[in-house]
């Protein structure tokens, strides 16, 4: 892959994006990159973290490639469809954000399910100012994450949240100098919870509305598991 590295451990991948002379603006390889490993993480369920070569996550979308796109490239949501589909990854995804997380950078961290940050961190969508939106997820994510008055500043404003104010306005959980490997700690207390349980969790969690009738056949699903009774049964025994 020309515009990702990719290391595979066993329990989980860690994907950098790798055009640092770019600030890893988002460009059309990094896009069929990163579908290919979607690809290979729906085969086989890993946790992912998502972060930057060089001192940026992503400064944006790569603005040369951007500005070449007509009506019907808008139409079929490059973006927001990779997006979209990382989001609806089967295991729980960290972006490890140090840098510029701007644009189209900054809708890839927000469709991770978990954000930790360096003290640079910058996040930001300053679409409106080249005459285009935030079309890639921040609409409808955004205002999910941090509240529909500071999502607002962001998109309409081009109000953007340096560390200290993403970790207040709840975008990103901690603000440490070595955000990777904080990502890899959070992975690790993660990854001993039963993978099952993670994924029921995590696809009940992201549907919409209320959905108590979901949570009851989850449940049930996840009793009738050997993992449940193994793990329940080692619980018992450390009393």
């Amino acid at each position: 892959m020309s515009a990702l590295t990719v290391e595979a451990l066993a329990d989980r991948v860690v994907v950098s994006l790798d055009r640092p002379e770019r600030r890893n603006a988002i460009d059309a390889q990094m896009i069929a990159d990163l579908h290919d490993v979607c690809a290979t993480i729906e085969r086989n369920p890993k946790l992912v973290i998502i972060t930057g070569k060089g001192e940026h996550f992503a400064g944006g979308a790569d603005i040369g490639q951007l500005r070449a796109r007509k009506r019907d490239e808008a139409l079929a949501g490059i973006n927001r469809n990779l997006f979209d589909r990382i989001a609806k990854l089967p295991l729980p995804t960290v972006a490890a954000v140090s840098g510029y997380a701007l644009g189209g950078g900054a809708e890839l961290s927000y469709a991770c399910d978990i954000r930790i940050a360096a003290p640079t961190a910058v996040f930001g969508n300053p679409e409106p100012g080249l005459g285009i939106m935030a079309a890639a997820g921040a609409s409808y994510r955004l205002r999910e994450l941090v509240g529909l008055s500071v999502a607002k500043a962001v998109l309409l404003g081009g109000h953007t949240l340096d560390a200290q104010n993403a970790l207040r306005t709840g975008l990103v959980i901690d603000v440490v100098d070595d955000h990777l490997d904080a990502a890899h700690k959070l992975l690790d207390r993660i990854g001993r919870q039963s993978g099952l349980a993670l994924r029921l969790t995590k696809t009940i969690v992201d549907a919409p509305g209320s959905h108590p009738w979901a949570d009851d056949i989850a449940q049930a699903v996840l009793f009738e598991t050997e993992d449940k009774h193994q793990r329940m049964t080692a619980f018992l025994e450390k009393l």
